[in-house]
């Protein structure tokens, strides 16, 4: 059973203060104080509610996202995903390892239990919306779709949002308190490894658009229902219309 679910913001070196600068600045958060042997993970602490956005400066790889999973007993956990088709990575106080496509997460001990609210902004001339970071997508290239969404399924123990098979977009059920929604999503890569992204939901996407983009993200393209932004270091990301309490398309 998962208890809670944190994202991860993973960063090296370089894109580090920007990274902490940006997503403080977008979600409204303050920082905790730093952890680490050399300070390499911190907390983004939010108004209201727990925790369930971190960051951990990385010596390796680019800008990135990873979800963490919080459970009461992190080795079960662990070894039932192995069975439904994870690979191991590394095990201490919590397990890392890779989903049947290649993401990365990771199993820690539950703590949080309260989900923050949604935060309220205002604009210049009376404007006001709300926005929220509330969903992991999970990026399948579509020769890993059918592995990522049994094994997915299987391992949170959410079910699959009913859907038309043709659908690029599969939600799993979030239950009621979860900070983080989880949706598949099937690209029109072939092949690849799998990833992710996070995404916001808001009733104002025009509105919430310019306030990232005033934060130093600029658009890369926009779609129907939502819209893709990069944050200073490179880093994808989506601002949606859906209802930022439910997190159900607006």
């Amino acid at each position: 059973m998962i208890l809670w679910t944190t994202a991860f913001l993973d960063s090296p070196a370089d894109a580090w203060d920007r990274t902490l600068e940006h997503w403080q600045a977008v979600t409204a958060t303050t920082l905790s104080s730093r952890r680490g042997p050399d300070g390499e993970f911190v907390t983004l602490v939010p108004r209201d509610g727990d925790p369930f956005l971190r960051a951990q400066r990385t010596r390796t790889g680019g800008p990135g996202v990873h979800l963490d999973l919080h459970v009461a007993d992190v080795r079960a956990s662990a070894d039932a995903a192995v069975r439904a088709g994870a690979r191991e990575v590394a095990a201490s106080d919590h397990v890392v390892l890779t989903s049947p496509g290649g993401m990365p997460f990771c199993f820690v001990t539950a703590s949080e239990r309260h989900r923050p609210g949604a935060v309220a902004w205002d604009a210049p001339g009376g404007a006001r919306w709300t926005s929220l970071l509330d969903q992991y997508a999970v990026d399948v290239p579509a020769e890993h779709w059918a592995a990522e969404r049994r094994f997915w399924a299987t391992v949170t123990g959410w079910e699959e949002q009913p859907s038309a098979p043709e659908d690029e977009l599969v939600p799993l059920v979030r239950p009621a308190g979860q900070p983080l929604r989880i949706l598949l999503q099937r690209l029109d890569e072939p092949t690849g490894t799998v990833r992710a992204h996070l995404d916001l939901a808001c009733d104002d996407r025009e509105a919430e658009t310019a306030r990232h983009v005033a934060l130093g993200a600029r658009v890369e393209r926009v779609r129907a229902q939502w819209t893709v932004l990069v944050d200073p270091t490179g880093r994808r990301y989506c601002v949606t219309d859906r209802d930022p309490v439910t997190g159900r398309p607006s």
